[in-house]
């Protein structure tokens, strides 16, 4: 079947030594692997691979067979070229760890409009404003919405984040933040990418990014910690 549709780039391995499997998220069918065969092998096809940057927006034509195999692209053009993103050692650093994230916790072969359109407006954003140095801890509350582990905020007055169930107390158990680590959570929870340049230190950076790593590693299963957690310690620090 022949598909057009965008997609957002997650990563490119080299195959062999002249090929690329590359992982999308698209619009229209969820996660696929495509196969790009000699994407080395000449000058103008090497020239193609700067297509496939971390969290590069395209549009696509492939074929897709649905079987779990590799697919193949007939097509393929940026649909919104980046000024900044792969620039600036910042977002560059960020885009590189929202691409692992990703690769990570989406799975599923099927659509998700409602995923796909916030992601792309994110990415969009974070090319186009400065100041986004707490911009990778708002991506990773908001994607937890669409992978179902979003803090319910019913009870979020209470001064102690219980970790597993995803709740607000008011008494701390064996699963739950310090109160200083769930306060980060409250001002975090409230937080917008437009107010967000200076809302924390480093090292409340730092130490909301680990709380929201273990709360990721407790409820998606096999889930692996991205290895760019500690460019992100030379970077932001």
């Amino acid at each position: 079947m022949l598909v057009k549709t965008k997609a957002i780039v997650i990563s490119a391995l080299r195959y062999q030594e002249k090929s690329l499997i590359v992982k999308c998220f698209t619009q229209s069918a969820g996660l696929k692997s495509y196969y790009v065969r000699d994407a080395f092998s000449s000058r103008k096809s090497s020239q193609k691979t700067v297509y496939f940057r971390p969290l590069n927006i395209l549009e696509i034509e492939a074929s897709h067979k649905n079987k779990g195999t590799l697919e193949y692209f007939k097509e393929v053009r940026l649909s919104q070229p980046y000024h900044t993103l792969h620039t600036d050692i910042t977002k560059t650093t960020i885009a590189i760890f929202i691409s692992e994230i990703l690769h990570y916790c989406i799975k599923e072969e099927e659509p998700n409009n409602n995923l796909y359109e916030y992601l792309e407006t994110a990415l969009l954003w974070l090319d186009t404003h400065e100041g986004v140095a707490n911009f990778h801890l708002i991506v990773l509350l908001e994607l937890s919405k669409f992978l179902g582990f979003y803090p319910d905020v019913a009870q979020s007055h209470y001064p102690f984040f219980e970790m597993a169930e995803g709740i607000f107390m008011p008494h701390a158990t064996i699963s739950c933040l310090s109160e200083a680590d769930t306060a980060l959570m409250h001002r975090l929870l409230q937080l917008k990418p437009d107010t967000s340049a200076k809302a924390f230190h480093v090292s409340e950076r730092q130490a909301l990014l680990k709380i929201l790593m273990d709360y990721y590693a407790i409820h998606l299963e096999g889930f692996i910690r991205p290895k760019s957690v500690e460019v992100f310690r030379e970077v932001f620090s």
